[in-house]
């Protein structure tokens, strides 16, 4: 049995991984997904990897999980504390110094956004978050989650340095979503590649895979069944 971290990304709760949760149970394993802090403007990236750390304390070598943002903050646990494995899901591979409001233009984001939305008709970076990012989720859990929304992170995080020199030394995964409209699946297969030196494992789903396919993704976190 392993027991898995989630953590959110960017204006979500740990709400989001509920039905993952339930999935990695049903497999006979345990996860803990925190409400990560929101509503202060001083919060820094190591106040959220604190928070996360905490939340699984009384558990040993967790596989820490990173949503989109949440892959500062989960990079940041796993160089904290001991870990079985990092595993990133469509999420923002940061290098280090980089903060998370430079990212969007230090990794060409903006362009293959431009691209993709060429060859998709304008699918891709839409402004409709019905659109982009819950396209292939029911239409009642993209409204609880739109419902959800909130001040995460800070201005002082989004800000703020990725604090790491290197990449943890905890063995790590990318699970990739081939429907992405957020982050662009070449785009992410580019910057895996450059900055982890992997080949993504994939997922036909859009960007909130937990909410769309987290059957697929518990099979894929757990090494069972195909995405």
């Amino acid at each position: 049995m392993s027991t898995f971290l989630l953590i959110h990304g960017g204006g979500d709760v740990g709400w989001y991984w509920h039905l993952l949760v339930e999935e990695l149970r049903a497999r006979g394993h345990e996860a803990v997904a925190p409400d990560l802090p929101d509503g202060d403007d001083s919060l820094t990236l190591d106040d959220y990897a604190d928070a996360a750390a905490e939340a699984v304390a009384g558990h040993r070598d967790p596989v820490v999980v990173g949503h989109s943002f949440g892959a500062y903050t989960a990079s940041l646990v796993a160089a904290r504390r001991p870990v079985a494995s990092l595993v990133l899901v469509a999420g923002m591979v940061p290098a280090p110094g980089e903060s998370p409001e430079e990212w969007w233009s230090a990794t060409g984001h903006a362009e293959a956004v431009r691209y993709q939305a060429g060859r998709d008709g304008g699918l891709t970076g839409n402004d409709d978050p019905y659109t982009a990012f819950y396209h292939d989720v029911p239409r009642e859990l993209a409204e609880e989650a739109m419902s959800r929304d909130r001040a995460h992170p800070s201005p002082t995080a989004w800000a703020q340095p990725w604090p790491l020199t290197a990449w943890p030394a905890a063995p790590t995964r990318f699970v990739l979503c081939t429907e992405d409209r957020v982050l662009p699946p070449d785009f992410l297969r580019r910057l895996v590649r450059e900055r982890l030196a992997l080949v993504p494992e994939e997922i036909a789903a859009g960007h909130c895979v937990a909410l769309s396919r987290p059957a697929g993704l518990a099979d894929l976190l757990t090494g069972t069944g195909t995405s």
